[in-house]
Formats: structure tokens, sequence, C-alpha cells
């Protein structure tokens, strides 16, 4: 008995039904990567926070510095120049300066004073990187802000820190408290149409993404306080499905919205100080205490 052949029309609606298929599960699989990325980037906050009540805990309960102040001499003067477990470091940002307890250390070797980049090295494990940005690897320029503002700012202004040393004991809201996020720099002071590509190690340019990302102001400053850099602000990344990724000094850590999160942002992208038509700007989730605290202002 001869076999029946496919005809052509039929053969046409086969096609066109795994195309359909195809076309179905495309998104789906993209979604559930996606989703596996934001998942990944969870854990490794996760793990940074908890390389930070380390770092606290062997150090008289003192919560690291966002970056050491750059004391007089610069890379000369060895006072700049810290113990991070494989090595001296140059004024190494708070990644850094816990990396010896997060289990995986930052640098497999720290370049030394007379490297090019002494003080803009990449991290070399992916417990410091977020999947979805994995080129913003630079220490300064990278993925992750920390809560400086509150948590630690080792900057100094007329001879004075800013904000340091702080004692985790002085924290009254662990759970409601971000330790870091997200980060996307001083980008965040732009519309989204002004800014500009990563840059590794190159040329500081404020428009740039996660340009000085290693900071994460918080939602709402004013006109006496630090800023990420110079006299621009930081804003989380919605680099998840519109969302940031945000650890909690309890070691929980969630995906969220910015503006849940008490950020005020424009239509274009641009991240306010103070909406003052509305007063929604909060830091409650910042300051440590629960309140909308301002940070503190710059010494006189």
């Amino acid at each position: 008995m001869p076999r029946r052949a496919f005809t052509l029309i039929e053969l046409l609606v086969v096609i066109a039904v795994i195309a359909l298929l195809i076309g179905i599960m495309l998104p789906m699989l993209g979604k559930s990567r996606e989703t596996g990325r934001t998942m990944v980037c969870l854990s490794n906050l996760r793990t940074l926070s908890q390389g930070w009540d380390l770092y606290a805990d062997t150090n008289k309960d003192i919560m690291p510095g966002g970056r050491m102040v750059n004391l007089p001499g610069g890379k000369s003067n060895p006072l700049n120049w810290y113990e991070i477990g494989t090595g001296s470091k140059f004024r190494p940002s708070w990644i850094a300066t816990i990396g010896s307890y997060v289990g995986v250390y930052p640098f497999n070797d720290p370049y030394p004073a007379d490297h090019p980049e002494y003080n803009r090295q990449d991290y070399d494990s992916k417990v410091y990187q977020c999947p979805v940005t994995p080129d913003w690897a630079d220490e300064r320029n990278h993925c992750y802000g920390y809560n400086f503002q509150f948590l630690g700012n080792a900057r100094q202004s007329n001879g004075k820190f800013i904000n340091y040393p702080r004692r985790r004991a002085n924290i009254q809201q662990f759970a409601i408290t971000v330790m870091a996020g997200d980060g996307l720099g001083t980008a965040g002071a732009f519309p989204r149409a002004d800014r500009i590509p990563y840059i590794n190690n190159g040329p500081d340019d404020y428009r740039a993404v996660a340009n000085e990302g290693f900071n994460l102001d918080p939602p709402r400053l004013t006109s006496t306080s630090d800023r990420c850099s110079t006299s621009y602000r930081s804003g989380p990344d919605p680099r998840h499905f519109g969302k940031s990724n945000f650890v909690f000094l309890d070691h929980h850590a969630e995906t969220r919205g910015v503006v849940d999160m008490g950020y005020g942002v424009i239509n274009d992208g641009k991240y306010i100080d103070l909406d003052a038509a509305t007063n929604e700007l909060t830091n409650r989730f910042f300051s440590g205490t629960g309140g909308d605290d301002d940070p503190p202002d710059l010494p006189l």
C-alpha cells in the first residue's frame, strides 16, 4: 500500500503552528531568563550584607564607610592604603572593604601604586556583579550602590568626617533600612535621553550610567547635604522589570519600585531631590530610624 505524503497545505499549516508556538514561547523564555538574573542579583546582595555584618562584628561595631577620604599625598601616603585580604588597596570602596568577610575576595591581585589604574580596578568575582550589567565592574563605576549617607560617609568637609565612624548599634530599624541596592550613579541626575553608555576605567562623565555607582543617595537630599559626586545626586537603577533590587540590614533582599522606596522620578527619568508640591519623597528606608530624617549636613 503506497504511503500518503503531506500535501503542501498540510505542511504550511504545520509550519505555521510551529512558528506560533515559538512566538509564544520566546517571550516566556526571555522572561524566565531575566527572572533568573534577578534572583542571582538578590542572592549577591544578601551575600554582601552578611559580609557587611561580619565586618562590623570584627571592627568594634563600626560600619564600613562608602570610601575613605583621600588624605594629603594621595597614593604616596601609606594611610590611604588598606589591607583587604589579598593585599593593600588604595582607598577601597565599601565592597572591597568588606571583601575579606564576604568569603570571596574582590581582587585576586590588588593593583599596586605604580599601576596606571591603581584606584579603578575591576572586581574579579561574579559575587560582586549584577548579571544584568556584568560589564559594570569598575570599583568606582559599579553596579551596587551603598547607603553611604546614613551608614558611613567617610569623606571629609572642612577637615571633618561628614558621617563617620557610625556604629551599628545606632540603627533602630534593621528590617526596613537599606544597606545597598542596584546603582545607577550620577546618571540618575539626568534625563534618560541625556545619559551615555557605561565607561569602564575611562574619563569620568557624570552622564555615564554607573558613574560613581558605588554610592547610592537616599531619596530626599537637602541643600546642605552631601551628594554622590560634587553637585550630582545618584539613584537606583530599575533594571529588573522596571524595578530595583535592595538588600536591608537584616539580610533580606527585595525587588521594589523606586517610587515605593521613596524616590521622586519625573517623566524623563530624572531623579529629583524634593517635590515641593507633594512632598512625597521620604528617607524612611534609608535613615536607620524608620523616620524621614535629613541626611547629615556637610560639616562647617
